[in-house]
């Protein structure tokens, strides 16, 4: 089952979109899933979008656990450009 979309993630996308990265929605698989898959100078992000103060749930924990790669957890568009832009 997909979850909701958290409220910043609208604004989130378009602000990484006018900042020149491509970004695919992933919220609608579910599961635990990352929400975002953003690709950025040729290398590609997993975010996890939580809205001021929330936290992983258990489905989500899960999933990271198991993922054998990066996944940021952001809650700012300012967020994703720090780590977009690490070097």
């Amino acid at each position: 089952m997909a979850k909701r979309v958290d409220e910043n993630q609208k604004v989130i996308v378009k602000a990484l979109r006018q900042f020149g990265a491509k970004v695919q929605d992933l919220h609608v698989v579910g599961h635990g899933c990352p929400d975002l898959l953003v690709s950025y100078r040729y290398k590609n992000y997993l975010f996890e979008i939580k809205n001021s103060g929330s936290k992983l749930n258990a489905t989500e924990l899960d999933w990271h656990r198991h993922w054998a790669g990066p996944c940021f957890v952001i809650y700012t568009f300012e967020e994703a450009v720090e780590i977009l832009t690490e070097d």
